[in-house]
């Protein structure tokens, strides 16, 4: 299977860029898992011409030809950064290549609590109709005290999330074989699922 991991942060010592790095290396076997970035992508500001700029069209491409997606969200001020929402603004106005696309939400903190509640945030935002990303129902992992979680290499050094990691990927790359045979037996009508009543004839939309 291929995944895309998006780093849903502009911070440069992210924790949640060190969990998608050792998920990339400890699940190497059973996927391949390219870690994205976005930090150099520009402000959602709503085109006319409802185009994506270069950087964000060729990761939504990517998107488009992985078999799911990883996305590790930090928590700021009990929701997900601005950089991300701004990239899933892009994503849900030009390509909408997450509709129908399996995802799977992980998120690492400095604090005890993890990120349960931008998890929540985020899992919310991914169900509105231009986004409609297919998410296991009651899914976390959450790594809370992420500070101390990484060796210098990006091991976890927690045996028991660890665990629980392995579990949760485990679970997931069945739900994305799952979701494989439901499109290959025409369940899902992605494309004429991306075209919205409200939109005009000319390509804009409705504010």
């Amino acid at each position: 299977m291929k995944f895309i991991g998006i780093v849903g942060t502009n911070s440069t010592a992210s924790t949640n860029r060190k969990l998608l790095l050792f998920m990339k290396k400890h699940f190497a076997e059973q996927a391949e898992i390219e870690v994205a970035e976005i930090a150099d992508f520009p402000a959602f500001n709503e085109p006319s011409d409802q185009k994506a700029p270069a950087g964000i069209q060729e990761l939504s491409e990517k998107i488009e030809a992985a078999d799911g997606v990883i996305i590790a969200t930090p928590e700021y001020d009990h929701s997900i950064p601005a950089v991300l929402k701004s990239l899933i603004e892009w994503l849900s106005y030009t390509t909408r290549p997450l509709i129908n696309k399996p995802v799977l939400i992980v998120g690492a903190s400095h604090g005890s609590l993890g990120t349960s509640r931008a998890q929540t945030h985020l899992r919310q935002i991914l169900n509105a109709p231009e986004l409609k990303a297919l998410m296991m129902p009651g899914v976390e992992f959450l790594l809370g005290q992420s500070l101390q979680a990484f060796d210098e290499d990006n091991n976890l050094l927690y045996p028991d999330k660890v665990s629980e990691l392995e579990e949760l990927f485990s679970e997931f790359r069945l739900f994305v074989t799952i979701n494989q045979k439901l499109v290959e037996e025409g369940h899902y009508n992605t494309e004429e699922q991306k075209k919205f009543s409200w939109e005009q004839s000319e390509g804009g939309t409705l504010s």
